[in-house]
């Protein structure tokens, strides 16, 4: 109690009270084991790890030097459950304390990790993950929209991006809160504002780096269903090269960076200009070629080409004509000896078949008294009077037998 009042009444410096905690914590805790998930893993190029300790309630910063790290039997990352021995240090400058990390196990999966990978399985099984639904980014787009905190860095590099890409590009930013619990709703009702006001023909969806666990308003299913229905194409820029989001297999295209995005949407001006004057020197040679191609063409309409092409369009009819009247005429002469030569056989045929020829050879024709020809002698009687006709003459005769 004595000792307690003398802290109480006694004025410390902020040297003096840190050198105080460190005294305590560094002699409570010499070597201690503490279990929990890696969150915001952090290699430096001199071989050093940094990362944090969390549970459900709490984060330890932690660091373990390169001569500890070098014992290291596995790669650790962001959500892995690890089991770490060590002691804590306070960190007097700047007034923190810290677990110094000599021996790391790994403790199973982190539960972030696994509730994010059974999400996605969910939501692929869905559909929404699917590249046959993935829509194609405009190829000259007026205006983007941006769905990100509006003071963050992200809308900072976009706007810088988009400045120097394309100054006459439109980019209108839809306010959202990116980090925290309010974050989900916030980034869902900026997409469907842009979607039922159609403010914009690209939208682009994320937000700087950050740990896993500061990107996790990008993987919750709400706002992974609103990026997937959305009608204006989405591309997913959360966090930097190495971070992912469930945002990212479900929006339109992904960006490795807010300023990648920004690339990817914005198309370059310059870029624009050429292709525009190279369409437009195309059209030019395409509509001279034609106008010469007219008055090539309108030339050989004079006097006497015209006279020349109507001489050589009528000339092969003439000549077609000729041939055919020849044809004609020589079909019809042939077709007249034919019939003629047919003519005289049936001639022939009459002839030989007419009754004068007949009597000429010296037939004769009987006739009785009323003209009826005889053919049969039952056909006359005795006492008849009969008439002769041969070849010449008639004969008057009487039947006596």
């Amino acid at each position: 109690m004595e000792n307690a009042q003398t802290l109480l009444n006694q004025v410390f410096s902020v040297t003096q009270i840190t050198s105080y905690i460190k005294e305590i914590l560094e002699g409570a805790f010499r070597t201690i084991t503490v279990e929990g998930e890696i969150s915001n893993f952090k290699p430096s190029s001199a071989g050093h790890i940094y990362f944090t300790l969390k549970d459900n309630d709490s984060q330890l910063r932690s660091v373990m030097f390169r001569g500890a790290a070098y014992s290291l039997n596995f790669k650790p990352k962001d959500g892995d459950k690890v089991r770490c021995t060590g002691n804590i240090s306070v960190y007097a400058p700047h007034g923190n304390y810290q677990l110094i990390v000599n021996k790391m196990e790994a403790a199973g999966s982190g539960n972030i990790l696994m509730m994010l990978e059974q999400r996605k399985q969910k939501l692929a099984a869905e559909g929404l993950f699917d590249d046959s639904r993935k829509k194609s980014l405009p190829q000259f787009p007026q205006t983007i929209g941006v769905v990100t905190s509006p003071n963050g860095a992200a809308i900072r590099d976009i706007l810088q991006v988009t400045g120097r890409r394309n100054r006459t590009m439109n980019v209108i930013v839809l306010p959202a809160v990116v980090q925290g619990e309010e974050a989900a709703p916030s980034i869902i009702k900026m997409i469907e504002i842009a979607n039922f006001y159609k403010l914009c023909d690209i939208l682009i969806v994320g937000r700087g780096g950050g740990s896993i666990e500061d990107l996790l308003p990008f993987s919750d299913e709400n706002v992974v269903r609103a990026i997937a229905g959305s009608s204006i194409p989405v591309i997913s820029a959360v966090g930097h090269d190495i971070d992912w989001a469930l945002s990212d297999y479900a929006a339109d295209c992904r960006a490795a960076t807010p300023s990648a995005a920004a690339e990817i949407a914005v198309p370059l001006l310059s870029d624009i200009t050429q292709q525009i004057a190279e369409y437009r020197s195309e059209l030019y040679e395409n509509i001279k070629g034609k106008i010469d191609n007219k008055r090539l063409l309108i030339k050989t309409f004079d006097p006497s080409s015209l006279e020349l092409r109507f001489r050589s369009i009528q000339q092969p009819l003439l000549n077609r004509f000729d041939r055919a009247k020849t044809d004609l005429t020589d079909e019809i002469k042939a077709k007249i000896r034919d019939y003629r030569v047919k003519l005289d056989g049936y001639k022939t045929i009459l002839e030989n078949a007419s009754p004068e020829t007949i009597f000429k050879r010296g037939y004769s024709m009987v006739c009785d008294e009323n003209g009826n020809i005889i053919r049969s002698a039952g056909q006359v009687q005795t006492g008849a009077t009969l008439t002769i006709t041969p070849a010449q003459g008639k004969i008057k005769a009487k039947v006596i037998e």
